[in-house]
């Protein structure tokens, strides 16, 4: 099927030389010498047996059949880097990198992205989602924003929300619970990777009576809501992340009691004193936006 594909390297030779109309000019643009880009187009020329540029003493000229296949290699080296873009995305050093917890970046970024790609429509982003709490790797990520205590070595960390938990469920399920002890007669649904979940709780409302073990274990927060939705158990609501399911009411907190909690979830940045800019313009963005949810109780 490729057997009369000429290779990359003269192709790109002569689409540069022909839109430049100089073997100089292309030469600068492909990081080249002259000699080796012109010697790059006579191979092509060899190769199809038809001259495509008229050499002239301080330009060139495109021949008929030179004018005729400049718009096919155009079209398919477009085609190659539009599939590669496709496929793999833009080079890393394009892009601000950012690995953020799943449930965060759905349930909390995501709704108030908007604003920074508003406010800064030059800088383009890719977010990593990320399910465990793996260290920040500076080689890799930008950014990373991650759930924990505030102690992350190596980077420099930003407190983004502060937490406060409380049991949620279905409006039909909590008709049914009317003390926490009732919580006993129900599965209760855990998230991996929490210190803080139903044992804090169930110890500050006093509700001896319940196995703070008892239910399913889930690896996201995103899972236990959506298991809560569904009516199969009680999930452990947390501020930063229980929003969009109070709001439109799928879940509800069947009891009257929010218990502060010392977690929440944090910025990471590397430690170094020459930050990208776009590094700062993310930074100062999510902290204030941050800081501003915080002061209105969100």
């Amino acid at each position: 099927m490729y057997r009369d594909l000429p290779p990359l390297t003269w192709l790109r030779a002569f689409e540069v030389s022909a839109r430049l109309l100089s073997f100089t000019a292309a030469g600068q643009e492909l990081h080249l010498t002259q000699a080796a880009v012109s010697k790059h187009v006579k191979s092509l020329e060899l190769r199809l047996q038809h001259q495509l540029f008229h050499r002239h003493p301080r330009s060139l000229e495109l021949t008929k059949w030179g004018e005729a296949y400049l718009p096919k290699v155009q079209d398919a080296l477009e085609r190659l880097a539009s599939g590669t873009r496709e496929v793999f995305g833009h080079p890393q050093g394009d892009l601000l990198t950012i690995r953020c917890a799943v449930s965060f970046a759905v349930n909390w970024l995501s709704p108030r992205l908007p604003q920074f790609v508003a406010g800064h429509p030059a800088i383009r982003l890719r977010i990593l989602s990320s399910v465990w709490a793996d260290p920040f790797d500076a080689a890799a990520f930008d950014l990373d924003i991650q759930y924990g205590t505030g102690t992350f070595a190596d980077a420099k960390s930003h407190r983004l929300t502060r937490e406060v938990i409380t049991p949620l469920c279905t409006p039909d399920l909590a008709l049914r619970l009317r003390r926490p002890d009732d919580l006993a007669a129900h599965c209760l649904l855990h998230v991996q990777g929490y210190q803080e979940g139903w044992g804090t709780w169930l110890a500050a409302a006093r509700a001896g009576g319940v196995d703070p073990g008892q239910g399913i274990q889930t690896d996201t927060s995103l899972t236990s809501y959506a298991l809560a939705c569904e009516g199969v158990g009680v999930a452990l609501g947390r501020r930063s992340l229980e929003a969009p399911y109070r709001r439109d009411g799928r879940l509800v907190a069947p009891f009257d009691l929010d218990v502060p909690i010392g977690e929440g979830f944090f910025l990471l940045e590397p430690l170094t004193t020459n930050p990208k800019s776009e590094v700062t313009a993310f930074v100062e963005w999510l902290v204030r936006q941050a800081a501003l949810e915080d002061r209105a109780g969100k």
